[in-house]
């Protein structure tokens, strides 16, 4: 593994909005932020991310404030997003591989997978599919050496 991290939309959104994963998220983004590890996700985490926090303010979960206020964050968190051609057929593959629905979760795995980084989810139903077949995915919800 190396100085990267893939993180998904998942694990940002609880950067952005409470949830009862919000300091275990917050505490590994300043954790990577602070020792310069770079943050790397597929281009379509900045828009799960935006319709995630559009989709919380329309349904009146978070306030339009609190909406905007997250939204402003979320576009100063440094992630390098990648429009690797490889990630699409890697994608498509693993998602065959690992019999899931949705190829866009596998776009992450991809994109860590080409990395040779850990991908960290908030994402525990995920997680729980793929821990046993790819030993670099994390769950934030994973008991480690600075959890609380």
């Amino acid at each position: 593994m190396n100085s990267s991290v893939c993180v998904d939309a998942s694990l940002l959104i609880r950067t952005l909005v409470p949830d009862a994963y919000s300091p275990r998220c917050e505490l590994l983004l300043a954790g990577w932020l602070e020792t310069e590890q770079r943050l790397i996700a597929p281009a379509l985490l900045a828009f799960e991310v935006t319709a995630t926090l559009r989709r919380l303010v329309y349904q009146q979960v978070i306030s339009p404030a609190r909406g905007e206020a997250a939204f402003a964050t979320f576009q100063r968190i440094p992630v390098r997003l990648s429009h690797r051609q490889q990630i699409f057929p890697l994608a498509w593959d693993l998602a065959k591989q690992l019999n899931r629905l949705r190829a866009y979760d596998t776009a992450y795995l991809a994109t860590a997978q080409l990395s040779r980084c850990e991908f960290w989810t908030a994402d525990e139903r995920l997680y729980n599919a793929v821990k046993s077949q790819l030993n670099w995915v994390r769950w934030v919800g994973e008991p480690g050496p600075d959890s609380f």
